[in-house]
């Protein structure tokens, strides 16, 4: 996600603390060092993979999952793309309110959505409701964490979008993988994103902050501001959204937490393989000059 030029971010202090929401032409100018690490500004067109990573807390935490990982997202298309190359059944896992999941079966799929959280997966049961008995019939709703899944179903495509690949503990990774791939029809696919990440840099800055608008048609401007914390030790990640909704009368702050573990390339791929799958496709896309967005298609031996 580039920084656009000519745009800009709210000064941020050290300690999370309510903050200010400006106009990008109040904002210092993108890409300056600030109190809390680099920083950068994304602009409202890209979409943010990452939270689903934690189930929603509350109603506003939700909302702000659904923002950045609504309709809107670009990967939905990516996604649906494969998924007509490839057929059905397909598995969400992840699935959250169902923001793939609903979609693909508007599009005809059978779907089985996976999350570990109930109030999630009841939205999502409730929207397909809401659009009619042609799309809910083909929603099955399954409630599981990812790091113990056990499957009963066979599936043409697997789906671990959203970067929830690193919501899943390194050690219980290969167990997952094993799970899908046992799952999958032959010359069936598992297509899955997460960021990479330049460790060297992360050990010489190990702290972020960017900012970014969150599209919304409701007449509510709304800016989020992210601190993103690693903890080389571990291999994990903690990052902090905070949220400003300004309207006509009144203006609301919602904060947000996630924690996430830092995915190695190389020991994925590994652990993939020795899953029984092989990476078919790799897409990249760069963010910054230490950071990735990698899109894997692979499928399954035999």
């Amino acid at each position: 996600m580039h920084t656009p030029s000519g745009m800009s971010l709210p000064v941020l202090p050290v300690v999370p603390a309510p903050f200010t929401a400006a106009p990008p032409a109040a904002h210092p100018a993108a890409g300056a060092p600030g109190p809390y690490g680099s920083t950068a500004v994304l602009p409202p067109s890209d979409f943010l993979p990452g939270l689903e990573s934690a189930a929603p807390a509350d109603e506003d935490a939700g909302w702000l999952q659904d923002a950045l990982l609504g309709p809107h997202s670009a990967d939905i298309v990516r996604y649906l793309g494969l998924a007509r190359s490839c057929g059905g059944p397909v598995l969400d896992l992840g699935c959250g309110a169902g923001r793939l999941a609903v979609p693909f079966a508007r599009q005809g799929f059978h779907v089985e959505a996976v999350d570990r959280d109930a109030a999630s997966l009841e939205r999502l049961r409730a929207w397909g409701r809401r659009i009619g008995p042609q799309v809910s019939r083909l929603l099955v709703t399954t409630r599981a964490d990812l790091a113990e899944l056990r499957l009963r179903g066979s599936y043409r495509l697997a789906l671990l979008a959203g970067t929830m690949i690193s919501a899943v503990p390194p050690h219980a990774r290969p167990g997952l993988l094993r799970e899908i791939a046992s799952h999958l029809e032959p010359g069936g696919a598992l297509a899955l994103d997460f960021t990479a990440h330049r460790l060297r840099g992360l050990s010489q800055d190990p702290r972020r902050t960017w900012a970014f608008q969150v599209p919304r048609f409701d007449g509510v401007e709304e800016w989020t501001v992210a601190r993103q914390v690693f903890d080389l030790d571990d291999m994990s990640e903690h990052i902090t959204y905070h949220s400003v909704r300004t309207g006509k009368l009144s203006t609301e702050r919602v904060a947000r937490d996630t924690r996430k573990w830092i995915v190695d390339p190389e020991r994925l791929t590994a652990e993939l393989h020795a899953a029984g799958l092989r990476v078919e496709r790799r897409r990249r896309h760069r963010l910054d000059e230490r950071t990735e967005s990698v899109l894997l298609v692979c499928r399954a031996d035999g």
